[in-house]
């Protein structure tokens, strides 16, 4: 209750005190319950923010619990694929690798055993935009290594286990080699389930997408086939002679040819090659190489020997004669094989017929009656017939050698007009050939000697 005093027309009312409120609205309430409500308030906020504090700590707890599972779950993916990659490591025969790769010191500072995770970088993860190849046995990955190096990644894609021996044979091959026409093998890696070779990349495709060229004819120049064929002839001829220990290559085609930005040309896919002791033979059980190339006497007798790689060059030279490839369809449609037309046509005194248009405007007679008689001893059925990469080398050497000479001398041809001149004897190479088979043979290949035997010409 409250205090009422009356004035003019009304009265007022006040608390007494120890109280509060309105006397006429609700009446006068004790401080006391004053307090106790505030308490009660007070109470109930401080439940409220230690329900707050408790759901916060708890949401940090799991927080710091999922980034620990994380954590973990990350350091056992990571053991895990560890553990892969050193078990693929093992059944990728990379020790023995190792040691091959490592018995040379000049092959330890040039092929390298590539970590998965460098080449996952090259390749930004084995991006599908980064892929620059496709194929029946596999796909190849344009990547860029750490150190800048522009690489082709080679990544097969039906490598069987019993394969991972001729794999393993690719590389230790590629290891030994140095020669400028052969491509460089930067490394391998053995840390996937199938290995991968990386190479150094070269930008201007095969030279069998040079020559076959959809609806139209072949843009490279007479000159440049002719010194293609002499590059080609001499990684070859190096291959055969100038190493320890034979190498034939058994699927030598215009698509295992590169071409770089100066039509420089590099041989390449050494899956199907083999170390030959120089006094050996090699029998395989099972034809291998390419059909139209396929050297007829190794198809018969599964007999390999150096010889087989001379047929396939012969069918190469005939690519760059005719522009064909070694099947094709005619204008009936009729499948045609190159080589056999060739032969049948040389027999015949014709084979200037079979020569595209572009090589007899920019060839001469002569030189092409040559070349395509040298083309019919490599495709002699028995191979002891067939000449050697190295006499096929400098014959083809000696041929551009005259062509050269021809267009830097106007002179020299209007002299030799209406002269039968035997190109075969404008070069004799049989007293270097003897010289160099007496020096013997050498796994280290001289750059200066290689320029010097194989390159006397000016580059392009």
């Amino acid at each position: 209750m409250g205090t009422c005093t009356n004035t003019e027309g009304s009265y007022n009312c006040t608390c007494k005190p120890g109280t509060y409120g309105d006397p006429k609205i609700g009446g006068c309430i004790p401080h006391t319950k004053k307090r106790t409500l505030m308490l009660g308030k007070s109470l109930k906020l401080e439940n409220e923010m230690l329900a707050l504090i408790i759901a916060a700590a708890g949401n940090v707890c799991l927080l710091i619990l999922c980034v620990m599972l994380v954590i973990l779950k990350k350091k056992w993916k990571e053991r895990m694929q560890k553990q892969i990659r050193e078990k693929n490591f093992h059944q990728n025969h990379g020790l023995l690798l190792q040691q091959l790769i490592s018995t040379s010191e000049h092959d330890a500072e040039r092929t390298k055993l590539f970590p998965l995770e460098e080449i996952e970088k090259a390749t930004n993860n084995f991006d599908e935009t980064r892929m620059i190849g496709r194929g029946g046995h596999g796909v190849v990955y344009k990547g860029i290594l750490s150190d800048q190096r522009v690489v082709a990644i080679k990544k097969s894609t039906n490598l069987k286990k019993s394969e991972i021996e001729q794999f393993i044979n690719e590389v230790a091959i590629l290891s030994q080699i140095n020669h400028r026409h052969i491509l460089k093998l930067f490394g391998c890696c053995l840390e996937t389930e199938i290995p991968l070779l990386i190479y150094e990349f070269i930008s201007n495709d095969t030279l069998s997408h040079h020559l076959h060229v959809p609806n139209g004819q072949s843009k490279l120049s007479w000159d440049d086939s002719l010194r293609i064929a002499i590059e080609v002839a001499g990684s070859l001829a190096y291959l055969h002679s100038d190493v320890s220990m034979s190498i034939f290559h058994r699927d030598v085609k215009s698509s295992n040819i590169l071409l770089d930005d100066n039509l420089v040309a590099k041989v390449s896919d050494f899956g199907a090659s083999r170390f030959i002791p120089l006094d050996q033979n090699y029998v395989v059980t099972a034809v291998q190489g390419t059909f139209g190339y396929l050297d007829p006497e190794y198809y018969q007798t599964s007999e390999l020997t150096e010889k087989s790689d001379v047929y396939s060059f012969g069918v190469i030279l005939l690519e760059l004669l005719t522009g064909k490839a070694p099947i094709y369809s005619n204008e009936h449609g009729d499948e045609v094989n190159l080589s056999k037309q060739f032969l049948q046509a040389m027999r015949e005194n014709h084979a200037l017929d079979v020569v595209e248009d572009r090589v007899l405007k920019e060839g001469n007679k002569e030189e092409l009656l040559e070349i395509m008689q040298m083309i019919e001893m490599c495709l002699r059925l028995k191979g002891a017939e067939r000449p050697t990469m190295k006499e096929v080398e400098y014959k083809l050497q000696g041929l551009r050698r005259i062509r050269m000479t021809k267009k830097r001398l106007p002179s020299f041809a209007e002299d030799n007009e209406g002269t039968e001149t035997n190109l075969s004897d404008a070069f004799d190479p049989s007293t270097e050939l003897v010289d160099q088979r007496n020096q013997g043979t050498s796994t280290s290949y001289s750059s200066e000697k290689e320029m010097m035997h194989q390159r006397p010409y000016s580059p392009r």
